[in-house]
């Protein structure tokens, strides 16, 4: 543990909340943040949210202590076998990886000064309704703010498991995001998203950003969604950097607001945290085959892919050296003039994706099952059969035609195919679970 200044704590902590909350903080949104980390009584591995706002903290660590639990138990049996011991141990667990991924040598864990015990613990539901609709005073919060500071995550670790109860109290989300931001360190999160001048939780609506969202998964606070970097109207602009733990898709690349990249439609385990357009939900799956190493027409796929950002499966003939050398195969000027006479031999100025598949990998071969389950988590009560938080299973296929069913009424399955173009969904009781 290191002593700082006092006078630089309070600067710190001065910025993060403009940074956070913009000039002023609005009360409601500010009640809506004021939650702790809780679980659902029926769903014993499940976070519970209580109101619209904080899921931009409460979904991606939900989608590490899924992660972890697949990666102990291996499949979902995992659903039985949570004691309260255990909860602990994953809720702490996922918080002290986000951390890790933030900072590997200086760890700013915020606190209340004058902290109270105000746990919700599995069972005291009403008391936890109760503390929740009780008075939040942003100002009183921030004036009891403090911060440790800790040069390793094992000191961490102690730390929150002597301190539990304030993860469950009522500010502990906040407390948790003011820690994962401080140990990032204020500055650099500056820089990662651009010194944009909007504030990380909505003023009028108190969802958080995609820079926060980023921040919590990756540990990179970049405001974009695909891979590396891409220029646009001049300007080179960053996105994910590596393949993360845990992946993300969203809605919002539908309408085209956006490009999700490999890296978070293809993370290290099959779990995904899942943008609609006010909130995030988490879908995950026991398949480990989902995310097993691409094979070389995916690969080609992709790439293609990368060229045709608007998802129009083609590309202008001139773009094609540049994806024959992304590929590493034959680019010389000779033998790509040959070749766009040929995909393009009636002179249209593109290259369809089939056409380009079937030249160069004629025999594509998937790593992806053709079947498999998915389940999928929302934290909010009232999204869920009668109000009870729980995961909602369904078995997937995919179809052999690459031709998607548009359907817009169906905002789950419209998200699901920016993954799986040609996936089809049969949720447990036909009912298909919400996004929002």
């Amino acid at each position: 543990m290191a002593e700082t200044l006092p006078s630089v704590v309070e600067q710190e902590l001065l910025g993060l909340r403009t940074l956070l909350w913009g000039a002023e903080i609005k009360q409601d949104i500010f009640k809506r943040w004021s939650q702790g980390f809780y679980y659902s009584i029926n769903e014993k591995s499940a976070l519970e949210q209580a109101e619209g706002g904080p899921c931009a903290i409460i979904a991606p660590v939900q989608a590490f202590i899924i992660k972890n639990l697949l990666l102990e138990y291996k499949d979902l049996s995992f659903r039985e076998k949570v004691t309260p011991e255990l909860q602990n141990k994953m809720l702490i667990h996922a918080l002290c990886e986000i951390l890790g991924q933030c900072s590997t040598d200086k760890f700013c864990i915020v606190h209340k000064d004058n902290h109270t015990s105000d746990t919700k613990l599995e069972g005291d539901k009403n008391e936890n309704l109760s503390e929740h609709e009780s008075n939040s005073d942003p100002q009183q919060f921030h004036e009891d703010l403090d911060v440790i500071f800790f040069s390793s995550l094992s000191d961490v670790h102690k730390y929150y498991f002597d301190h539990i109860d304030m993860l469950r109290g009522k500010y502990g989300v906040l407390l948790f995001l003011y820690s994962v931001i401080l140990s990032r360190g204020l500055q650099q999160v500056r820089v990662e998203c651009g010194d944009s001048q909007d504030p990380f939780i909505d003023e009028t609506y108190g969802y958080g950003s995609q820079s926060l969202i980023n921040l919590m998964i990756t540990g990179s606070c970049t405001t974009y969604v695909w891979d590396h970097y891409q220029e646009v109207g001049g300007l080179r602009l960053k996105g994910i950097e590596k393949q993360s733990q845990v992946g993300f898709i969203t809605i919002m690349e539908h309408h085209r607001f956006c490009t999700v990249g490999s890296f978070y439609k293809n993370p290290i385990h099959p779990v995904w945290v899942v943008g609609s357009d006010t909130h995030l939900t988490v879908l995950f799956s026991d398949e480990r085959r989902l995310v097993s190493p691409e094979t070389k027409s995916e690969q080609a796929r992709r790439v293609f892919k990368s060229f045709d950002p608007d998802g129009n499966n083609f590309i202008s003939t001139d773009k094609l050296g540049d994806v024959l050398q992304a590929l590493d195969l034959v680019s010389e000027v000779e033998y790509v003039d040959i070749m766009k006479k040929k995909l393009d031999s009636e002179g249209l100025g593109i290259i369809l994706l089939n056409a380009f598949m079937d030249e160069f990998f004629p025999k594509e071969e998937s790593s992806t099952p053709d079947m498999f389950t998915l389940v999928h988590y929302n934290g909010l009560p009232q999204s869920n059969i009668n109000g009870q938080v729980q995961y909602h299973i369904g078995s997937a296929i995919l179809l052999e035609s690459d031709i998607r069913s548009v359907c817009e009424w169906n905002p789950m399955l419209t998200v699901l195919q920016t993954k799986w173009p040609s996936i089809e969904v049969n949720w447990r009781d036909d009912i298909t679970p919400s996004l929002n």
